[in-house]
């Protein structure tokens, strides 16, 4: 295993990577430092863009968001949402996007992400019957050549993770081959941070192992329940997290919650808490 799997309960009491100055480099023990343009993934609010498209990003603006990661478009065009985000004042730098979709319709999605002027394109999820060790060298291979594919139109391919890929029923973790298998030149990947802590693992020999690759990442907090909550009420500790920002490679930070109970509620709540953070 080439990352120590700390035990989930210990992992908690810890307070889940708590020992901030313990951690944190000497030179970002003055905690100068805020994420300066806050992102949002809109899987968080699938339902209000499902039921009012152009309204929900409106608020989402409001709300001082900079940043859109987009999760479907709801028949939309490229135009049209190009138009929807320069009257908000928004950019969209990434999207989600099936794996199906990279695997059997590539240039479409380039196109679409070249009109939106987005810099990433991402593999949210692999299906539950393709995750054996096997399975995740050919979605390797896939990421790869995608990344190539995609290179000439300045667009990056990325993989977003969730706990799964941190299973060690065999010798070597599923996002260790991912990481390993994928060609830094062309393959991202967007770190979700509530995931990998739920998995019970810690992020920070990630970073330090594998310097510049996590461009990207998914902000959730967590309860002390396990559950995800509102950024900035849970046990996560962010700022010693995005001390590493130089050396993991950060560019983009999104809040998300899975199935808030009120998605503008829970965006409103997850700004104002990322926005406290100093590290």
């Amino acid at each position: 295993m080439n990352n120590k799997h700390i035990d989930r309960r210990q992992f908690l009491q810890n307070s889940l990577l708590l020992s901030a100055t313990s951690l944190l480099p000497i030179s970002s023990l003055a905690k100068s430092r805020q994420v300066s343009r806050i992102g949002l993934q809109l899987f968080t609010l699938r339902q209000e863009m499902f039921a009012d498209f152009a309204g929900t990003l409106a608020s989402v603006a409001e709300l001082g968001y900079q940043e859109i990661e987009f999760a479907g478009y709801f028949s939309r065009s490229a135009s049209e949402v190009r138009h929807l985000l320069e009257a908000n004042g928004l950019n969209s730098p990434a999207a989600h996007i099936p794996l199906n979709r990279v695997q059997s319709n590539l240039q479409a999605e380039i196109d679409f992400a070249a009109e939106l002027g987005q810099k990433f394109i991402v593999v949210p999820i692999v299906p539950p019957e393709e995750r054996s060790a096997d399975d995740y060298r050919r979605h390797a291979e896939t990421l790869n050549r995608a990344g190539e594919a995609m290179h000439q139109a300045g667009i990056r391919i990325a993989y977003h993770n969730h706990s799964f890929e941190f299973d060690d029923s065999n010798d070597q973790y599923p996002f260790d081959i991912l990481l390993n298998e994928t060609d830094p030149e062309l393959v991202d990947f967007e770190l979700d941070l509530y995931w990998i802590v739920k998995a019970g693992v810690d992020p920070i020999p990630y970073f330090e192992k594998y310097p510049g690759r996590f461009s990207l990442l998914h902000v959730k907090d967590m309860n002390d329940r396990g559950q995800i909550t509102e950024v900035g009420s849970g046990i996560i500790d962010f700022p010693a997290l995005f001390s590493y920002e130089e050396t993991a490679g950060f560019q983009h930070y999104f809040v998300e919650h899975d199935n808030p109970e009120d998605g503008l509620t829970s965006v409103a709540s997850s700004i104002g808490g990322l926005r406290s953070f100093r590290f």
